[in-house]
């Protein structure tokens, strides 16, 4: 009976999880460039299965026995949370320092408090230097910024020109009345996507960073344009909906069992009594 009410609890808990996955996902639909999360709902059986060469008790021993005998169930868990790398939607914005990748595997390379980042996010500004910079400040990076020094790194533009950039990150400006190229954005492709670690909303960071390369010829960049969220406020209710229904009835099950177990203690107790 207490085995029951314990799977149920478990299952709320999953859900919750759930819960504010997509919750992030929605409060996220405008973000530009975000990337939604979602999350992988497993049995502990079948988790086991796939795990059992890394459990802490060798098999066919007494302890690896009672071990299953304490754990092995039926119970959902979250057993991986990933992130949809899809491409969002592309928004006209005219504005000349916006900027958007199509290719889902390409990123901008950006210098963090915490070391080189990828984002989708190509919206950006010039600061009072005339730096490239992410809304949050961070330095936009250029193919060739590991031979710079650190306090050089990122891409300098003449503030009183305006900037072109063509499909393979080139950057040009006009230098009397003919064009010069003064950069290129380092157009990032990581080894395997698969193993980018999301930071906040919209940054992300590679597990080695010898493992993203920078690709000239990308035929990837639109100039005044951003790639919007790839979230579906559609698709993320109806799992809003879908969670909230699974949380009541695991709540009915646990009401139930708590129901059967006090029952069960007042007889008892009437019958020593």
């Amino acid at each position: 009976m207490q085995n029951g009410y314990y799977q149920a609890t478990a299952g709320m808990v999953t859900q919750f999880n759930r819960l504010n996955v997509i919750s992030n996902n929605l409060a996220n639909v405008n973000t530009i460039g975000f990337k939604r999360n979602d999350v992988v709902i497993g049995d502990f059986e079948r988790i086991f299965k796939e795990t059992q060469d890394e459990l802490p008790l060798k098999n066919h021993t007494k302890d690896a026995a009672k071990f299953l005998n304490r754990t092995l169930d039926r119970v959902p868990q979250v057993s991986e949370e990933y992130t949809d790398f899809s491409a969002g939607g592309f928004k006209y914005s005219s504005n000349t320092l916006d900027f958007a990748i199509k290719r889902e595997d390409m990123f901008f390379l950006v210098d963090t408090p915490n070391g080189v980042r990828l984002t989708k996010n190509g919206s950006f500004n010039l600061d009072e230097d005339g730096f490239i910079v992410t809304k949050e400040g961070y330095r936009v990076l250029p193919n060739n910024y590991q031979a710079l020094a650190p306090e050089q790194r990122g891409i300098q533009a003449p503030l009183d020109r305006s900037l072109s950039v063509d499909k393979n990150g080139n950057i040009y400006t006009m230098n009397e009345g003919e064009s010069e190229q003064i950069s290129k954005f380092f157009i990032a492709q990581p080894r395997e996507i698969r193993e980018l670690k999301k930071i906040g909303d919209n940054l992300f960071e590679p597990k080695n960073l010898d493992d993203v390369i920078d690709i000239d010829d990308a035929d990837t960049l639109m100039q005044g344009y951003v790639q919007m969220s790839n979230v579906n406020p559609v698709t993320e209710m109806v799992g809003l909906i879908e969670t909230q229904r699974l949380v009541d009835m695991y709540q009915k099950v646990m009401t139930s069992h708590m129901t059967d177990l006090n029952q069960d203690a007042v007889q008892k107790l009437a019958l020593k009594a």
